[in-house]
């Protein structure tokens, strides 16, 4: 079993990555396999509905000069797939937003190749509009047929300064109930 984050946050080592290391305890102490890919801070564009993934069905966007086909890769090859990202002005980054536009096309153009994998949103917010930050990421795991994890809560934290996040217990609390329960729908039973 094998879960791979995204992190969508341009800032590598912010709370977004604080928020990853919390859940990936949880599921490395399960014998979950874990990695992350930095997604945020690095050139990914957007969408061109050029629809050649469609019409080339090789599993690969048709722009090969930025990271997309990486990790399209890497999506096809975990059972869970967890996106993180700030809240930009109530939403995702722009990166999280290419990476699901682009990812989400060549999934479904090649036969939804994200079919019942298992997905998490984690997100941070300083004070507000996270939820529709989460929204956005789930409807991305909705639309591709896969199995979102809960908590008790919505997966986030709350923290503007880099470490701050730490001092939301409750949002960590809950992403290591997710961490559970992302590792009981992956283990055999």
């Amino acid at each position: 079993m094998k879960v791979t984050a995204f992190n969508c946050s341009p800032r590598k080592n912010g709370n977004s990555s604080i928020l990853i290391k919390t859940l990936f305890s949880v599921l490395s102490a399960c014998g979950i396999e874990t990695e992350t890919v930095q997604v945020g801070g690095t050139p990914i564009r957007g969408c061109t509905a050029c629809l050649l993934c469609k019409k080339n069905q090789d599993r690969k966007c048709a722009i090969g000069t930025d990271i997309l086909n990486s990790c399209v890769e890497k999506m096809i090859e975990s059972d869970g797939i967890i996106l993180a990202s700030p809240t930009y002005f109530s939403d995702i980054t722009a990166e999280a937003k290419a990476l699901i536009d682009r990812a989400g096309y060549v999934g479904k153009a090649n036969n939804a190749l994200y079919r019942r994998k298992v997905g998490a949103a984690l997100i941070t917010q300083r004070r507000a509009g996270g939820v529709h930050a989460f929204d956005s990421i789930n409807h991305f795991f909705l639309a591709s047929e896969m199995i979102i994890a809960g908590s008790f809560y919505w997966n986030l934290g709350v923290g503007k300064d880099i470490g701050e996040v730490n001092e939301d217990k409750e949002g960590l609390e809950s992403i290591k109930v997710l961490g559970e329960n992302i590792a009981w729908v992956l283990k055999p039973r």
